[in-house]
């Protein structure tokens, strides 16, 4: 799976980590913001790399693209994060060629999701092609990759039921909340943060508690004003987050801040108190369960929550699985043609070129020479020797390489890419 518009030594890799072998503050070291994205990709081009994207969320950091070598994208993962290489050696994954493929295809379909069925990661790698293709770093072969994935992406959804009924992080939150709080329906709920995560959290709260005390807090008021008027809710600024604390019975925190935010010491409670983390990096400092009454639990405990709805789930995952194969072999089949044209193009000229030379030798020597009906026989020998060639490397068994490299050297050709 060599790129065409590279030399031949450059592979299509797939490299990163995510919440299975990571857990949530590995990731948290290795996560990109928007900057850092913007950064990463800024430096791969500077340093050569002609093709990659790069995705970032709660559950994995990945890069997918062109290489001699893997370490050159790792490298570029933990420039641009707080992640270090001897870490990544430890959690990390690489993957090469169909593996790499295969892998992106599962990652965008939901089927690799920390929530089997989620598939708000396809509009992130939607994104990061968009924001690559933007800067350069988008070939036609990335590009029909994406467009590959999202394809099957949709089919799945459509097709399947594998995103059905309600499950996510944040329905998982809402329904760890109404199974342990008692009398949740009184209870003071503070949601800090109001980003997709929150906003969703937030959603699922007022729908299944019909808790009418619930407060939003953000960075930026207007974001959560924007909501609280969706649900009349309260919003309270920033700057009281310190007096709302105290007020709170059950505190959700989904920031995307790169430190913690809430710790031991702006806690001041003569209460129980349920903090529920879903942010990556982690947003609450662990010191917080060293105060009597407070229970703090994260994301990934949450993602771990099996129900009925999860286990009907994974009864699609065979039917998911078709569809990928399906699209995924149409991909495989498109790549190898594209590889293997310029070699069967340039055949095709050269077999035209001896073919007009022996033409030409042959109706000078031979008097009442048909050289138009010696053209039509000519062409379509042509036609049937270049088919059984483009046949033979279009087959599974194929060594598609070492076959095109031993077509040029037969005839003395050099195949020219586009």
């Amino acid at each position: 799976m060599e790129n065409n518009n590279t030399s031949k030594h450059h592979y299509f890799y797939a490299v990163g980590l995510s919440y299975k072998k990571a857990d949530a503050e590995i990731r948290g070291k290795f996560s990109l913001d928007a900057a850092a994205k913007t950064r990463l990709l800024e430096q791969a081009k500077n340093e050569g790399i002609e093709s990659l994207i790069v995705t970032s969320t709660c559950n994995r950091t990945e890069i997918y693209g062109y290489a001699e070598h893997p370490f050159q994208l790792i490298k570029l993962i933990c420039e641009n994060s707080q992640g270090s290489v001897e870490s990544f050696q430890k959690v990390g994954f690489v993957y090469k060629n169909q593996e790499a493929i295969s892998h992106m295809f599962r990652v965008g379909t939901g089927l690799d999701s920390q929530i089997l069925g989620d598939f708000e990661i396809i509009a992130q790698i939607r994104n990061s092609f968009s924001q690559s293709k933007s800067l350069g770093l988008a070939n036609a072969f990335m590009e029909r990759l994406v467009n590959a994935v999202i394809q099957a992406s949709k089919k799945i959804k459509t097709d399947t039921e594998i995103s059905s009924g309600a499950t996510s992080v944040s329905f998982a939150a809402v329904r760890y909340i109404i199974n342990n709080v008692q009398d949740i329906g009184n209870k003071n709920i503070l949601l800090f943060g109001t980003g997709k995560i929150g906003r969703n959290t937030c959603e699922n709260l007022v729908k299944h508690t019909k808790n009418e005390h619930i407060t939003l807090i953000n960075r930026t008021k207007e974001k959560a004003e924007k909501l609280a008027g969706k649900l009349n809710l309260i919003v309270k600024d920033y700057s009281e987050l310190h007096l709302e604390l105290q007020k709170a019975d059950v505190v959700v925190v989904a920031t995307g801040a790169q430190n913690p935010t809430i710790d031991k010491a702006i806690l001041n409670l003569k209460k129980p108190m349920l903090i529920l983390d879903l942010s990556i990096p982690k947003n609450v400092n662990e010191n917080v369960e060293e105060i009597e009454g407070v229970t703090l639990i994260h994301m990934d405990y949450l993602s771990q929550l099996t129900d009925e709805t999860l286990e009907n789930r994974k009864k699609h995952i065979p039917a998911a699985e078709a569809i990928i194969e399906e699209i995924k072999e149409e991909f495989i089949t498109w790549t190898k043609g594209r590889k293997f044209a310029p070699t069967i193009n340039a055949l095709k000229a050269k077999l035209n070129a001896i073919k007009t030379s022996e033409l030409d030798f042959q109706s000078r020597k031979i008097s009442n020479f048909n050289e138009e009906q010696a053209e039509i026989i000519s062409n379509r020998i042509i036609q049937k020797i270049t088919t059984h060639f483009a046949n033979h490397l279009k087959d599974d068994d194929t060594m598609v390489d070492e076959s095109i490299e031993w077509i040029e050297k037969v005839f003395k050709i050099g195949a020219t890419t586009k």
